[in-house]
C-alpha cells in the first residue's frame, strides 16, 4: 500500500511538473508574438496589416490620426490638400490619437504604411518619435499605387539611424501564402 501511495504521488509530482512547464512555453510563445503596428488612409494597407497579424499571430495596433483623412486630404493633385502640404514639409508631424497598447512589451514591430510621395507619411515618423524603439526589430510593411517601399525604408533608416531597421516589403494585393513565406524569411533572420 505505502509502495502504491508513493508511486502515485510521484505521477502527481511529474504531472504538476510538465504542467508548469508547459504553461511557462505557452508564456514564452506569447511574448514573442509581433506588434503589428499601421497606419492606413483608405483601409488598403488595414488588409496587409491583418493579413501579417494573421499569419504571425501578433496583435494588431492601428496608428490613428487626431483629425481623420478625408477624401479631399488625400488629393495628390492638389498642392493644397492636407497631405500634400504635410509631405512637403519634412517636419510635420499630425497628432495622434492615444491609444492603450503597450509597445514596449513586444521586441518584434512590423510598421505598415501607404506609401505618399515616394515616402513614408509624416504620421509614421509621430508614431516612431513617440515611442522608445531602440532594441527592438522593425520591419516595414507597405501599398502603394505605383512607388516600391525601397526609398521609405531608406529615408526611415536614415532618420532614425539608432533604431534596427529590417527591409521592407511591398504589399499590394498579396496573397496570404505570400505574406506567410515573407515572415518566414524575416523571422528566421532574426
Amino acid at each position: 500500500m505505502n509502495k502504491f501511495i508513493l508511486t502515485l504521488a510521484a505521477v502527481i509530482t511529474m504531472s504538476f511538473t510538465t504542467c508548469a512547464q508547459n504553461k511557462g512555453k505557452k508564456r514564452m510563445q506569447t511574448e514573442h508574438k509581433p506588434l503589428v503596428v499601421y497606419f492606413s488612409a483608405t483601409g488598403t494597407t488595414a488588409q496587409a496589416a491583418r493579413m501579417i497579424a494573421e499569419v504571425t499571430d501578433g496583435t494588431l495596433h492601428e496608428i490613428v490620426p487626431q483629425e481623420a483623412y478625408t477624401s479631399d486630404d488625400l488629393n495628390w493633385n492638389n498642392r493644397q490638400s492636407r497631405s500634400s502640404v504635410e509631405m512637403n514639409n519634412p517636419q510635420a508631424r499630425p497628432a495622434l490619437k492615444i491609444t492603450k497598447t503597450d509597445v514596449a512589451a513586444y521586441d518584434v514591430i512590423f510598421i505598415g504604411y501607404p506609401i505618399w510621395w515616394n515616402q513614408a507619411p509624416r504620421i509614421i515618423n509621430t508614431f516612431i518619435e513617440s515611442q522608445n524603439l531602440k532594441g527592438k526589430t522593425l520591419i516595414p510593411f507597405a501599398t502603394s499605387g505605383g512607388s516600391g517601399i525601397s526609398n521609405s525604408v531608406k529615408e526611415l533608416r536614415e532618420a532614425y539611424p539608432d533604431l534596427e531597421w529590417q527591409d521592407g516589403k511591398l504589399l499590394n494585393g498579396t496573397s496570404l501564402n505570400v505574406i506567410q513565406d515573407w515572415i518566414n524569411d524575416v523571422m528566421g533572420k532574426q
